[in-house]
């Protein structure tokens, strides 16, 4: 969380706070994570910030100057859910809500980290997301949500409430992460880092904040699972799971789990790793490291006679600043050569800062949603175009290029795939 940068002045009055939550007040299926009364089932984390229950509701009262962020948090963890609940400053500081977090060692206490939803006292930023304790404020990036519009943040503000209760909702669903604040969409964004965590509630380090939360509930949407293409078999060694290898010859498992291939210049086909099946929408991610030569990421590609085989998008691996752009190439079908397209985008001076140099892992990511493409770079979002010359469905892949020599080491490929009734809970106003 940010400090903050304006004052605000302490509402000196909440009249009431709240009244405690009942059963019939909450939605159909929804579950209460506060039974108004006191603090069961909530755990606190970090610094020394203080949290009581008062008329039905929680309030956390910053300690002034004392080190480290300080968190209340559910002792339940959640994959897919929603959340809604409510929030009054009752004096200026800086809060946020935790969500799909954790909590490591730190000193004498723990450090949590995860994604946060951005709650100040002006309303302004309200609904960002934050990364506490992990990416925020790295390469001098500050919100994870960095694609969204302008006028939509404009619209979200203007629609919140100074010195009033205001109504979060904050929807998990796989990879899509949305929030709401008062009705109005904040941010929709697509993310890979964590897909289960528990909820908490910030106090900010500072000079003064406190805040109140009331009617917190949340809907239990389950889990979705990640499928890895690298299986452990029952012999112990590794294997693929649903795809084939072109050019089986230059590919091996290590004992690790890691995949290495080796290509040399003199092969002027490409060696592949295809998926067996289609995909249509789904989020995939690989981690790689490379000696040489050049590799992508393929997603919503066909097989073709050309001696590189697929045709369709590449989420590039070059070892340079196209690393995370997307290339789209030709291919060869019924004699005929269909072109490509090129580069569809590029963001050579982020990836510069974002991409992992040396011949370290980097870890590249790509979500098809419809037109809507999104890639990212060790976590950080590199492109998030709508593009409706978009094929809807193909093979994913792994690449060595052809005619150059290329060691690659590739691990954790997976793909999850949006399902219907994911998508039916993702496109909901």
């Amino acid at each position: 969380m940010r400090k903050m940068f304006v004052a605000v002045m302490v509402i000196a009055l909440l009249a009431p706070l709240g009244a405690r939550a009942t059963a019939g007040d909450v939605e159909d299926g929804f579950t209460s994570l506060f039974n108004g009364t006191d603090l069961d089932g909530w755990v606190k984390r970090g610094g020394s910030a203080e949290y009581r229950v008062e008329d039905g509701t929680i309030v956390g009262q910053c300690v002034p100057d004392t080190p480290g962020n300080t968190f209340l948090c559910a002792q339940q963890e959640y994959g897919n859910f929603v959340l809604k609940l409510q929030y009054q400053f009752i004096e200026s500081g800086n809060s946020g809500i935790q969500f799909r977090s954790a909590a490591r060692p730190q000193g004498d206490g723990e450090r949590v980290y995860g994604y946060q939803y951005e709650i100040r006292p002006g309303c302004d930023a309200t609904g960002r997301i934050y990364d506490e304790g992990r990416r925020g404020h790295k390469f001098g990036l500050i919100w994870l949500d960095a694609h969204t519009p302008q006028d939509r943040l404009d619209a979200a503000q203007a629609g919140c409430r100074p010195g009033q209760w205001n109504d979060v909702e904050i929807q998990c669903v796989g990879p899509s992460i949305k929030t709401w604040i008062n009705g109005h969409l904040v941010v929709d964004m697509f993310d890979s880092f964590s897909m289960k965590g528990f909820i908490g509630l910030q106090i900010h380090a500072g000079k003064s904040g406190s805040v109140a939360w009331k009617n917190i509930r949340i809907k239990d949407l389950g889990e979705s699972q990640w499928q890895p293409f690298f299986a452990k078999g029952e012999d112990g060694q590794y294997q693929l799971a649903n795809a084939k290898f072109v050019l089986p010859e230059e590919w091996s498992f290590k004992q690790d789990g890691v995949l290495h291939g080796v290509h040399l210049k003199s092969q002027g086909k490409d060696g592949l790793v295809i998926s067996n099946k289609n995909y249509d929408d789904f989020i995939a991610r690989v981690t790689y490291r490379m000696h040489g030569g050049n590799s992508a990421l393929y997603f919503r590609a066909e097989e073709t006679s050309a001696p590189w085989v697929l045709r369709g998008f590449q989420n590039e691996i070059a070892n340079n600043a196209k690393d995370s752009a997307l290339w789209h190439t030709a291919g060869i079908i019924d004699g005929k050569t269909i072109a490509g397209r090129g580069w569809v985008v590029t963001n050579d001076e982020l990836i510069e800062k974002v991409r992992n140099k040396d011949d370290q892992w980097n870890t590249t990511c790509t979500a098809a949603y419809g037109d809507r493409l999104v890639q990212t770079l060790n976590g950080f979002c590199t492109s998030d175009i709508i593009d409706e010359e978009s094929e809807k469905t193909g093979k994913l892949g792994l690449q060595m290029h052809g005619g150059t020599d290329c060691e690659m080491f590739f691990k954790d490929f997976e793909v999850m795939p949006i399902t219907a009734e994911m998508k039916k809970l993702i496109e909901r106003e």
